[in-house]
């Protein structure tokens, strides 16, 4: 009965549930004691290339594989832009730092790890109280002016390391007072993780100190061309030409490193996230995990924060200047405007002026021509019966032709601003 309902819950189930749910359990070591060593080796690669590592190990969709070497276990974990190969290697050891020992499993997997090389680690664990894990023992494989030693979870272990390169590999003893073979596995991982994210956080420093010196150019490009703006040195296409490229400039920049800054902060958070976990402690007042942290990551993070906070400031500033300069051209403009509607104003005074004039003078020749032709009338009606005298006739007709001329004209004007005002309207 209820495997009809399963059945019916998987069809409407989305395609990620799966997945979602693997990788609440992904990202683990497999359980394992004290005392083992474990090389990590860490690249960075593309996502052409971690899924062609991901179709290698079988993985499909996934992003976690387990894979028995025989006598060594291969641990491959695939992140956003790296993947980690951790090579686990158990059983009791003489020399911890002893790189032949993983010759035979880490040699036929080198070539097939694609990507680029950003890290590699190797981690020596074993028992608290044991000869090797005395001090006189492990000081000679690190370098004594850069050593830390400082206890992790509570006591629970201690750890030695100087955080250099030795043969192309970091190194770190941890010395266990727990032999839980679920709570060694997660120490470590969270050890790798730490170091591995510090690693990655510090990749944004190149990126700001190699823009800075762009970022100062700019900076004095748009301080010279504000001056240009406030005196006018320069047409105003050019100024708008300027300030188009020294956004370009800025974009160009943003584009390239907006990604790797954002990954610098999420990382160094990640870092601030695991030494928590971590709970280190120091031992006789030593340096600590802690302090190395935050020595050396927290200025690179912060150096990387402020070249964001310029980036955006000089964008910020761009965009300020540019609409100063079409708020003056506005300016100009409805200036210009301004005085070319009072310059029309002027002309449309001067043409009713001068069009009142016409009409008077339209008035007068009318009114003259419709005078002679009284006058004409008055002359025929004269010869025909003499009468009236047309002289006297024409001297009267004058006032009264000019009045109804002069009355008509105003009539007909009255009615094309009336026709007009219609039209507008």
């Amino acid at each position: 009965m209820f495997d009809e309902i399963r059945t019916k819950m998987a069809l409407r189930s989305r395609p990620e549930r799966a997945s979602l749910t693997a990788e609440m359990h992904s990202r683990k070591l497999p359980p394992f004691t004290a005392p083992a060593r474990l090389m990590q080796i860490v690249l960075l690669a593309s996502d052409a290339e971690l899924e062609a590592a991901a179709a290698h190990f079988g993985a499909g969709a996934a992003r976690h594989a387990v894979v028995d070497l025989g006598g060594a276990t291969l641990v491959w974990e695939r992140h956003s832009e790296f993947a980690t190969y951790n090579f686990i290697v158990p059983g009791q050891f003489d020399a911890p730092f002893d790189e032949e020992a993983f010759a035979p499993f880490v040699a036929p997997w080198l070539d097939r790890m694609p990507g680029a090389i950003i890290r590699s680690s190797f981690l020596a664990i074993g028992r608290a109280g044991t000869p090797g894990t005395h001090p006189e023992h492990l000081e000679p494989w690190f370098d004594a002016n850069d050593l830390v030693v400082c206890d992790v979870q509570e006591g629970r272990a201690r750890i030695w390391s100087d955080f250099r390169l030795h043969g192309g590999f970091g190194r770190m003893f941890i010395a266990m007072r727990d032999d839980d073979a679920r709570r060694i596995p997660a120490l470590v991982q969270s050890l790798l993780e730490l170091g591995n994210y510090r690693k990655l956080a510090l990749l944004g420093l190149p990126e700001a100190q190699k823009h800075g010196p762009e970022l100062r150019r700019i900076e004095e490009d748009l301080a010279q061309l504000s001056g240009d703006i406030d005196r006018e040195a320069r047409p105003r296409e050019q100024l708008l030409h300027a300030i188009g490229e020294l956004g370009s400039r800025i974009a160009q920049i943003a584009a390239t490193t907006r990604y790797r800054m954002s990954a610098t902060a999420a990382y160094a958070a990640i870092c601030d996230d695991r030494v928590r976990t971590l709970a280190v402690s120091a031992v006789n007042g030593g340096p600590t995990l802690v302090g190395f942290t935050q020595r050396r990551l927290h200025p690179a993070v912060q150096t990387c924060a402020s070249f964001v906070q310029r980036l955006d400031d000089l964008a910020g500033r761009v965009t300020w200047t540019a609409e100063l300069l079409r708020t003056r051209i506005d300016t100009e403009i409805a200036a210009q405007n301004r005085d070319l509607l009072a310059s029309l104003d002027r002309r449309n005074a001067m043409q009713l002026r001068l069009q009142q004039t016409v009409e008077g003078l339209s008035v007068a020749a009318i009114s003259y021509y419709a005078v002679s032709l009284v006058g004409y009338l008055a002359k025929a009606s004269h010869a025909a019966w003499h009468w009236p005298n047309y002289e006297l006739a024409t001297g009267i007709s004058v006032p009264f032709v000019v009045a109804f001329v002069a009355w008509t004209t105003h009539r007909v004007r009255k009615a094309h601003a009336a026709h007009d005002d219609h039209g507008k309207a």
